[in-house]
C-alpha cells in the first residue's frame, strides 16, 4: 500500500510500505477513505512532543470502509462505512472497568511513536484497529466529516465533564478548532450566554457564526471589563480554556465569578504559573479534560443532524499523493482555524 511516512525529524516520504495484517482476532483491517491531521501531528514533526519516533505513519483522526474483519469481531461486516477512536483501550483496566476508557492504563493512540510504544496510523490507504474501538457512520455523515469525530469528541466530553445549568454565562478562551467546538457544544447542551476570546479576528468571527454570543480581542479589548459588563459585575459560570499557556488560564479565571467553575483543555506547554491564592479564596472549582472516554455515537450523531456543524473548519483537502511538502507548509505557520483531511 502507499503511505505518507515520516522517516526523519522534518522529513515526509510517500511511498510504497507492506500491507498491515490483522493478527489479532479482534481486529478489523479498514481501507481509509479520509484522514485529518491533528495538532499534535504538526508539533510531532520536530521531534518536540517525543511522540512521533521516524519511522512512523502517522494520523488518528480517520474514516473508511472495513476491508477484512477478525474471527472474534461482532457487530460489524465488510463494507460497513466506519470510523474509530484514537484510543486503543484494553478494556480490562479498572479504569476501562469504570467507563474511563482515555485514563485506561495501558492506552495507545494510533499514529503515535514514543518511547514506550509504537503504532503506525492511518495515513496510508489502510489501517488495523481493534473492533472494539469502531463505530458505524450515520449516512448523513461524509467520510471527510466523520474525519472530525475526534476533535468533536475532545470538545463533548469536556462540556460533559464540567456541570453546566441552563442559562449559564460560559466563556470559551481560545477559539481554534477545539475551543469552537466546544462553543457549538455549549450551545447544544443548552448554555446561555456564550463569550469567545481569543486574539485573532478570524477566529473570533468563525465563533461567532457557530454560537458565540460575544467576541472579544484580548489583544487590544479589556476582556476582563466586558465580561463584567455582560453579567452585571458578576463574572462567567463557567470557563474552558483550550490553549494551554499560563496567560490564558489566568485570564480565564479572572473572568468568572466567586465559586465558578474552570475546565482546562488545552495543554500545549507543559506547565503553568498559577495565581494560587486568587483561585483559592475565591473557591474557583477547577476542571481539566482529556481526549475522550466514549462520546463518539452521540458526536456522530450530533453531527449527523448538523446539531455540530464541521464544514467550516475543513479548509483543506488536499490529496495525499502530493506528499509531504504542503504539510511542511502547514507546520511552518500557524493553523488558522484549519482541520486538514488527507484523501488516500
Amino acid at each position: 500500500m502507499k503511505a505518507l511516512v515520516l522517516t526523519d525529524l522534518m522529513k515526509f516520504e510517500y511511498k510504497d510500505v507492506p500491507d498491515p495484517e490483522i493478527l489479532n482476532s479482534e481486529d478489523v483491517r479498514i481501507r481509509v477513505m479520509a484522514c485529518g491531521i491533528c495538532g499534535s501531528d504538526v508539533h510531532g514533526i520536530d521531534g518536540s512532543s517525543g511522540r512521533r519516533h521516524p519511522p512512523v505513519i502517522m494520523g488518528h483522526e480517520a474514516s473508511g470502509i472495513i476491508e477484512s474483519v477478525g474471527s472474534e469481531v461482532s457487530g460489524f461486516a465488510i463494507g460497513d462505512r466506519v470510523t474509530f477512536d484514537s484510543t486503543i483501550y484494553c478494556g480490562k483496566c479498572d479504569f476501562c472497568c469504570e467507563g474511563r476508557i482515555n485514563l485506561c492504563n495501558n492506552r495507545r493512540v494510533i499514529g503515535v511513536s514514543c518511547d514506550e510504544y509504537h503504532r503506525d496510523g492511518a495515513m496510508a490507504e489502510l489501517v488495523v484497529v481493534p473492533g472494539r474501538i469502531l463505530y458505524k457512520l450515520p449516512e448523513t455523515v461524509s467520510f471527510e466529516h466523520a474525519a472530525m469525530v475526534e476533535p468533536v469528541s475532545v470538545a463533548v466530553h469536556a462540556v460533559n465533564r464540567t456541570p453546566i445549568k441552563l442559562g449559564d454565562t460560559a466563556v470559551v478562551m481560545g477559539c481554534g478548532v477545539i475551543g469552537i467546538l466546544i462553543i457549538e457544544s455549549l450551545r447544544a447542551s443548552g448554555c446561555g450566554a456564550i463569550i469567545a476570546v481569543d486574539i485573532d479576528d478570524t477566529r473570533l468571527e468563525m465563533a461567532r457564526k457557530l454560537g458565540a454570543d460575544v467576541i472579544c480581542n484580548s489583544r487590544n479589548e479589556d476582556v476582563i471589563k466586558k465580561i463584567k459588563e455582560l453579567t452585571k459585575g458578576r463574572g462567567a459560570d463557567i470557563g474552558f480554556e483550550a490553549v494551554g499557556i499560563t496567560s490564558t488560564i489566568e485570564l480565564g479565571i479572572e473572568t468568572l465569578r466567586k465559586g465558578g467553575i474552570f475546565c482546562l483543555v488545552g495543554n500545549i506547554s507543559p506547565s503553568i504559573e498559577l495565581k494560587l491564592q486568587n483561585v483559592v479564596t475565591r473557591e474557583i472549582n477547577m476542571l481539566s479534560s482529556c481526549a475522550s472516554s466514549g462520546e463518539y455515537s452521540a458526536c456522530l450523531d450530533l453531527m449527523g443532524r448538523n446539531i455540530i456543524d464541521v464544514s467550516p473548519l475543513l479548509s483543506a483537502i488536499p490529496d495525499l499523493s502530493e506528499g509531504g511538502e504542503w504539510f511542511m507548509k502547514l507546520y511552518n505557520r500557524e493553523p488558522n482555524l484549519i482541520k486538514v483531511v488527507l484523501n488516500p
